[in-house]
């Protein structure tokens, strides 16, 4: 892995683990051994640093959430892989999600991009809940899918930052994501149709298990 990679990886993982407030790129190139003269000959700053972590953010949002259309999008395997996309882009990138309006605020350039992609993604939300309707997965008046779209992806946005809140000592573990996922079927219960309501309601069931876990699956 190249340093640049490097310096990404253990900054993503730093701000992840110790929040991005209090990692600072000192404590980044000490983590790494490296000096911080090398880290800044590949970055200026920390936000050079969250622009390119937020760039596998944003690829990781259109690779997952381009609607698979046609008789496959009917396939629980598809709902799944949504479903754990969620997940992942949660816990890969809680730090974002902890302190979003900080971050974006701090740095307008950012915000941009950030917009631009929360632009892509409603389109794509809103192409996938279509999707879903014609392969009669779901069931959602036309008028509603726009909001529903809004709605989930407000959820998936502020969850942590919520979840945050909820604490003196907060710690976002992966059972707090996947009873994030879990609201989001639950959103989507009452849509679910008629011929696919016993699939998708075992599919709730699954991450409300998981969410009631003792123990972390990425802490073992």
């Amino acid at each position: 892995m190249k340093t640049k990679d490097k310096i990404v990886a253990a900054a993503l993982q730093l701000f992840n683990e110790q929040g991005e407030t209090n990692v600072t790129t000192n404590h980044i190139s000490a983590h790494l051994g490296i000096s911080p003269g090398n880290l800044y000959y590949h970055f200026r700053n920390k936000n050079d640093i969250i622009h390119c972590i937020f760039l596998q953010y944003a690829e990781h949002l259109r690779k997952s959430f381009t609607p698979v259309t046609g008789p496959a999008s009917a396939s629980p395997a598809v709902w799944f892989h949504y479903l754990d996309a969620i997940f992942y882009v949660m816990w890969e990138f809680r730090f974002f999600y902890a302190n979003l309006n900080d971050i974006l605020h701090r740095d307008p350039e950012l915000h941009k991009k950030y917009l631009a992609v929360q632009r892509e993604l409603a389109v794509n939300l809103q192409g996938l809940l279509r999707e879903l309707n014609g392969q009669q997965v779901l069931a959602i008046p036309d008028e509603e899918i726009e909001p529903l779209a809004q709605t989930l992806k407000l959820v998936v946005s502020f969850w942590v930052s919520y979840q945050s809140a909820q604490s003196l000592q907060p710690r976002i573990s992966p059972s707090v994501l996947y009873e994030g996922v879990a609201r989001v079927l639950l959103l989507l219960k009452p849509y679910f149709h008629p011929e696919k309501g016993v699939e998708l309601s075992r599919l709730y069931e699954h991450y409300q298990a998981l969410a009631r876990a003792p123990s972390d699956p990425f802490h073992k």
